[in-house]
């Protein structure tokens, strides 16, 4: 990580020029936040990923992407960090042994895994996403993740839509976005 401060507000501007708002997608009603504009912006991309690292805190032994778009974030925010990365990836996509959590979502149900062997008890978690809507998602990966003995230390967002109320199912973890959403 660079030895400078990240400008938060600077990022969540960022984020706000580049996230391209998709209506009635996947379905009619839903209004889809597509981050491939600020993933192909190299310096946008770099200044995002490090504010969310510094937004976290410390000290961090892993950090938990949560399939698809978590993967993209996850990642260069556990190389800020000096982090292992934990993929939580949709049910049937491990090989051998893993744990599982079903959930709701706004728009169906999903289950979730996750290698147990990948999670060492005691480790410091953050979990990433690139948005915090209704909380199923966030909520499950905190129990797959405490199941096998880690501590959830953070939540980290892109974008949190605060109408949906997906901080409620997130207890008293620290839950940071860099950009909110009314």
């Amino acid at each position: 990580m660079s030895g400078r401060t990240p400008d938060l507000e600077a990022a969540a501007r960022r984020v706000d020029d580049l996230v391209r708002l998709v209506p009635d997608f996947p379905e009619p009603g839903v209004l889809f936040r597509d981050i491939t504009p600020l993933l192909a912006d190299a310096d946008a991309f770099a200044q995002v990923c490090e504010a969310l690292a510094v937004q976290a805190g410390g000290p961090i032994d892993l950090v938990a992407g949560m399939e698809a778009r978590g993967f993209l974030l996850a990642a260069p925010i556990a190389v800020h960090l000096g982090a292992g990365l934990i993929p939580v990836r949709k049910a049937g996509k491990l090989p051998g042994p893993s744990v599982a959590e079903s959930y709701s979502l706004e728009y169906g149900d999903a289950t979730i895994e996750l290698h147990p062997s990948t999670v060492p008890a005691g480790a410091r978690v953050l979990i990433v996403d690139d948005v915090l809507a209704t909380g199923g998602t966030a909520a499950a990966t905190i129990r797959l993740l405490e199941h096998c003995g880690a501590e959830v230390v953070g939540l980290s967002f892109l974008v949190e839509l605060e109408a949906l109320g997906g901080r409620a199912l997130l207890g008293d973890h620290a839950v940071h976005a860099l950009v909110a959403v009314p």
